[in-house]
């Protein structure tokens, strides 16, 4: 086992880590100049944003899993098992009701109706003015993620690495919208498969050293249990409490359909298999991907507690923030291995290429959809080009994001929680058009603009009055392995001990000055902002839709979800079909008494009768 009381891993990256960083941006290149010009080029519009909609399930699964699997992830989910412990498993448990929810009651109506924008379905169902709110809140929480989702990893990665910060951000940006511009969704999807690959390659590579140089697998579940860390089964129902089974299985399922169900960057590789079966196999075989990828970056939580349970690097100002964790631990335990850290780092990066472009590729669509072509009379070619120009209008925008993100400093953690509220709202006004057939346009906006007031007022009350630690919980991180010289070990206990004091008595402070409000609704899990904003939406959507009157309101067939989308359906009328076939063959068994003729219908009277015939002209 590794004795890591004082470790000093490089600064920078070395000539094959470069190396290995750069092939991985070329190869993503090299995707976008295939798909660009292979067969002609993109022909259409149709070609260029839904992929001639010919794709099959297994590249559409994995495109599916690396949209939603950014470098955050990559970087992020590691350090949450680090502080918090196992409990973000469970995170695997939300995924199946999601993907069932999906696959059920949005995919078949989105792929019936053949539409390219997902809010092409609010105007069919409510009107143009809510169809244009949609899409208006989807293009801005699409640029905020996607800034902060370019931005983040690149400075926690330059911290440690030495990376250029700056390079990082704009390679990132201009591969990405390279490939999109030319390629289009075909392009997306197929570097998507390969940036997944990476990400994989990338985790592994981590587990397998953590495991050789920690002494096994078992070594490194003992540290955790002895840590606290192995705290899967909390089944407190208090909504208060950060992290429970509950919180992550009901808050999460809302997250990720509110993500899988009717994100636009989602729903537009659904609509371009070239069946409905593979659109839902793309579905479920993504829920396998996910698995993977989520138990992998589990485990190198746990990997990275156990290398570091004596000596946490961030408590003694080895690294400056938590998310620069995980590059420290490839730098640390990869040293010796060059070219391995910048698998890491291109893994990493993988997971920002495959979110942004998704990302860039979606704000493409629906602006080309939803806010050109209405209003302007273009043939498809020109609606292919204004499609590229926007690639790179929107790329160039994402990289202006990040830039914004850099001087956010301390709010980017509000950004990310203001901008996982938009989605809970949008996620009830599709469900009230879908489930609710007597639910109006004016019940829909309604429903969408309460839900987004009372899901920003949580979310942006949470970041005024933070949770307390008994919501949170962390875990505690030990120094007393770390190897300080006497002076450093004063300084080090004065410092530790001066900031304890100083946030106790904060906290007493805070907790003196505190509003009601802010120990029970601005204390509730983060995962429930999602559910209270979709619920918020169902409930007012109803009310006003019964207080305004249209209960006849007559809608066009296929608007609504029908038991014909339901897989279960579907397996009952085969089951039915083959039980009523078993039976009138028993019928038919059971009538061996009867003349023959009438038992099988190779010896009826009429098959003599043209043998008869058949004889005769053969004599004529």
């Amino acid at each position: 086992m590794k004795n890591l009381e004082s470790p000093t891993p490089p600064a920078s990256f070395t000539l094959w880590d470069y190396v290995v960083f750069t092939l991985m941006l070329v190869i993503s290149a090299a995707v976008g100049l295939y798909y660009g010009f292979a067969k002609g080029g993109q022909h259409s519009s149709r070609d260029f944003l839904v992929g001639g909609r010919s794709m099959t399930a297994v590249p559409v699964a994995l495109s599916l899993t690396a949209s939603f699997m950014s470098a955050i992830t990559v970087l992020a989910t590691p350090v949450e098992v680090y502080c918090y412990g196992l409990s973000f498993i469970l995170t695997c448990l939300s995924f199946i009701p999601m993907v069932w929810i999906s696959s059920e009651i949005f995919l078949p109506i989105f792929y019936r109706l053949g539409i390219t924008s997902t809010y092409e379905y609010l105007e069919m169902r409510f009107n143009k003015a809510t169809r244009l709110f949609g899409t208006v809140l989807f293009i801005i929480q699409t640029l905020l993620y996607t800034g902060m989702v370019i931005y983040a990893p690149a400075l926690a990665l330059n911290k440690v690495t030495g990376l250029d910060l700056w390079g990082a951000v704009i390679s990132t940006g201009v591969v990405c919208t390279f490939y999109c511009t030319l390629g289009g969704l075909k392009a997306v999807v197929w570097t998507d498969v390969f940036q997944v690959l990476i990400m994989l390659t990338g985790f592994l590579a981590v587990i397998i050293q953590s495991v050789l140089v920690q002494g096994g697998v078992s070594v490194i579940f003992s540290d955790a249990a002895q840590g606290g860390r192995i705290n899967i089964l909390d089944f407190d129902p208090n909504p208060l409490r950060r992290h429970t089974f509950w919180t992550i299985l009901i808050g999460g399922t809302f997250v990720w359909t509110s993500t899988y169900g009717i994100n636009q960057a989602q729903v537009q590789r659904y609509v371009s298999c070239k069946s409905l079966f593979h659109a839902k196999m793309s579905l479920y075989v993504n829920l396998v991907s996910l698995w993977a990828i989520n138990l992998c970056s589990v485990f190198c939580g746990l990997c990275l507690y156990s290398v570091y349970k004596n000596c946490d690097p961030w408590t003694a100002n080895k690294v400056s923030a938590q998310d620069q964790l995980m590059p420290y631990l490839v730098l640390d335990i990869l040293r010796d291995h060059p070219g391995l850290p910048g698998l890491f780092v291109a893994a990493a990066y993988s997971g920002t290429l495959s979110t942004v472009s998704s990302s860039v590729n979606a704000l493409a669509t629906v602006t080309a959809t939803d806010l050109i072509s209405p209003y302007f009379s273009l043939s498809e070619q020109q609606l292919s080009w204004v499609s590229k120009g926007l690639n790179i209008f929107y790329g160039a925008m994402c990289i202006g994001m990040a830039g914004v993100a850099s001087l956010m400093g301390g709010l980017l953690q509000a950004a990310i929680s203001i901008v996982g509220t938009i989605g809970g709202p949008l996620l009830g006004l599709f469900t009230l058009g879908i489930l609710f057939p007597f639910v109006n346009s004016k019940g829909g906006l309604a429903g969408l603009v309460t839900g987004l007031s009372v899901s920003f007022w949580v979310c942006i009350g949470s970041q005024i009055y933070r949770p307390l630690p008994e919501s949170t919980r962390p875990l505690a991180l030990e120094t007393h392995g770390c190897n300080f010289t006497m002076a450093e070990n004063v300084l080090q206990n004065w410092t530790y001990s001066t900031q304890t004091e100083h946030i106790t008595s904060a906290q007493q402070h805070n907790t003196q000055d505190r509003p009601w409000l802010a120990d029970s609704w601005y204390s509730l899990s983060y995962l429930y902002f999602c559910p209270v904003g979709t619920l918020v939406a169902i409930a007012v959507g109803l009310i006003v839709s019964l207080v305004s009157g249209d209960k006849a309101l007559k809608l066009e067939a296929g608007l609504t979800v029908m038991k014909e989308d339901l897989t279960c359906y579907k397996l009952y009328k085969i089951l039915k079909q083959k039980a009523i076939g078993n039976s009138f063959k028993l019928d038919l068994a059971g009538g061996k008494e009867k003349k023959s003729g009438e038992t099988n219908f190779a010896f009826r009277d009429i098959e003599l009768d043209i043998t008869q015939m058949q004889s005769q002209k053969s004599l004529t």
